[in-house]
């Protein structure tokens, strides 16, 4: 099984696509809806005719109950069916907590749910609409292990613990210990679903992915991305908006490059076209900032979940460097045919795969309460990186000055009724002032 991420991936597939006579699943989570081609980056009629795609364009737009469980039910069906036809499926990605849900035993299933119609009422949507506080509070009570590992602002965590716990009866918790107690399980999850996997990873570096990143939106508008936004916002948004209803947390609406846009879809043909303009270059340059933040997101994934996964059975990640794309040949394409055609007949390729090391010990759920800031801290690396940040070291330096001023007056105090030779009779009045 062949998976690659991030930049580039389009072109590197359809390369090793020419080289490999194997079936394709093109994973990208917003891909699946019908809509929105470009700001989803789809693949091209033209490249899908190329060769096998899957999970493309199948899903209603309306629907916003479409979860990572029903996308991993119907990609695993089409992974085994490519596999009982003899062929490879190659998965290309994209959001990686989808792609995850794919290689490891990761998901808990609650009640089955009719997909595909938004009369099935979901209970995780309904719990998001109450206060995060109180959805922790109820949490702490039902599932106290669960709810120490997540921040109460963190709502759409605590509402999936929550309906875990509504839908079976069983704490969240409780199921993934059994996950993890799994014969090839670790700290994150349960086992690895398949046995071989070979992974290829496109990084490039952090400058050249933000200058190809802000091309690539630049490269959309002029692809016609305004009139797909307008059409898709008066087909499907403009009547949520007008009942003050729409929702961009869930389903199409929460892809990146639809809600950048919302002031300036909402307010075409009624405003001044100066401030319809400055409302247009602000959705660009949002859509611009939101787009290079989740690619550092997605490193920051990789390196967390696959590079440096704790545990056994961790397939191996092979690095390929995108910087240079005049190297394509020479530095990612042929690295990555001698990978795929080495996994493919059982050796050991030449290259060797990207290591990082793996502390056991950190917890990466862990609770810390910052009195100081009084903030909640998830995590042991997040807790050490709270503790060394800019804002916790300036109220840390004011603390201390002010507990040093406080020290300053209360000796001053001192010595003033050591001075009157009264301090024994002042002991109150020391007291008061301290």
């Amino acid at each position: 099984m062949l998976w690659h991420f991030l930049t580039s991936e389009g072109h590197l597939v359809q390369d090793t696509q020419k080289s490999t006579p194997d079936d394709l699943r093109f994973h990208q989570y917003s891909g699946v809806y019908e809509g929105l081609d470009i700001i989803t980056n789809k693949v091209s009629a033209q490249e899908q005719r190329m060769c096998q795609h899957h999970m493309i364009s199948f899903v209603d737009p309306l629907v916003t109950n479409y979860t990572v469980v029903d996308f991993r039910n119907k990609a695993t069906a089409l992974i085994e069916d490519i596999f009982a036809r003899d062929k490879i499926p190659i998965v290309v990605g994209g959001t990686n907590y989808y792609i995850e849900s794919l290689l490891w035993k990761v998901l808990v299933n609650t009640k089955p749910q009719e997909m595909g119609t938004e009369k099935v009422i979901d209970r995780k949507v309904e719990l998001e609409k109450e206060d995060g506080h109180a959805l922790h509070k109820r949490l702490s009570q039902v599932d106290p292990e669960m709810a120490a590992k997540l921040h109460p602002h963190d709502k759409r965590k605590v509402a999936r613990s929550l309906q875990v716990f509504e839908e079976t009866g069983i704490s969240h918790s409780e199921f993934l210990h059994h996950q993890h107690a799994e014969e090839g399980g670790g700290p994150l999850g349960g086992p690895l679903k398949f046995p071989n996997l070979c992974i290829l990873w496109l990084h490039a570096d952090q400058t050249v992915l933000d200058e190809r990143l802000d091309k690539r939106v630049d490269d959309m508008l002029a692809a016609g991305l305004l009139d797909e936004l307008r059409d898709f916002h008066r087909r499907y948004n403009q009547k949520k908006v007008a009942e003050n209803s729409q929702d961009y947390q869930h389903g199409i609406f929460q892809s990146i490059g639809f809600k950048e846009f919302h002031e300036y879809l909402v307010t075409e043909g009624k405003c001044t076209p100066e401030t319809s303009n400055q409302l247009l270059k602000k959705g660009i340059e949002s859509l611009k900032q939101v787009t290079k933040r989740y690619a550092r997101k997605q490193n920051r994934w990789v390196k967390n979940r696959f590079l440096s996964r704790p545990g056994p059975r961790v397939p191996p990640v092979y690095g390929l460097e995108v910087s240079d794309v005049s190297k394509w040949e020479e530095c990612v394409l042929e690295p990555a045919l001698e990978i795929v055609q080495s996994f493919i007949q059982g050796h050991q390729p030449a290259a060797a795969p990207v290591k990082m090391p793996c502390n056991e010990t950190e917890n990466r759920r862990s609770h810390h309460m910052c009195d100081l800031c009084d903030r909640i801290i998830i995590g042991d690396r997040e807790w050490a990186a709270h503790i060394k940040s800019k804002s916790h070291l300036h109220r840390l330096k004011k603390r201390r000055r002010l507990d040093s001023d406080a020290v300053t007056t209360i000796e001053s105090r001192e010595k003033e009724l050591k001075e009157k030779g009264s301090l024994g009779q002042n002991e109150k009045e020391l007291e008061s002032s301290v």
